[in-house]
């Protein structure tokens, strides 16, 4: 390995926990998203910094899906309310405005799934689903090869386009009648 150039050190590794990571989501955890999900009227998403581009990089994917999808905090959006599904992407679970949309969501009587590395974080106490994404270990190469959020942060998106095959699959979606709901003005 002293041959390797860091890249590639760090995408191996990268590659190696986020299967470990993934193995943690249950059949059950995934059934209960599902009904979630085809139970909703409306999705909603949100996250902060990286875990927010995460979370709207999936809500791009729900809008080719056919699901209404709002991004918390956008100039365009529309309130929650009983009967919508919230979905919040936080790496450690206390991030301030992310635990603020949790409770407040739950006030409302929305659903809300988390996706955190924390189970017992502060967000998880508003969750109908907890998805846990933890490499929960102090490995010394992990400061060098995936810094700060790194792991939680691709398990996240990876989860969450294994969700999106999922949907689709659910709903008898393909690629095309997805790229019919792409936009043409990007």
């Amino acid at each position: 390995m002293a041959n390797e150039h860091v890249f590639d050190q760090s995408v191996m590794y990268i590659h190696r926990k986020i299967d470990r990571i993934l193995e943690s989501v249950t059949s059950r955890d995934l059934k209960k998203i599902m009904t979630l999900f085809f139970d909703a009227n409306r999705i909603f998403v949100y996250g902060a910094g990286r875990s927010g581009l995460v979370a709207r990089a999936f809500a791009i994917r729900l809008v080719h899906l056919g699901f209404q999808t709002f991004v918390i905090g956008e100039t365009i959006g529309a309130p929650i309310k009983k009967g919508d599904l919230v979905i919040l992407v936080s790496g450690s679970g206390e991030t301030i405005p992310t635990v603020m949309t949790a409770e407040i969501s739950r006030n409302i009587s929305a659903e809300v799934i988390v996706i955190t590395t924390e189970k017992q974080s502060k967000i998880t106490q508003y969750a109908d689903v907890v998805i846990v994404l933890s490499s929960d270990d102090d490995d010394p190469q992990r400061t060098k090869l995936a810094p700060l959020g790194t792991l939680f942060e691709a398990s996240a998106w990876i989860f969450l386009d294994g969700l999106v095959a999922e949907l689709m699959e659910t709903k008898g979606e393909t690629e095309t009648s997805m790229r019919l709901r792409h936009a043409t003005l990007e």
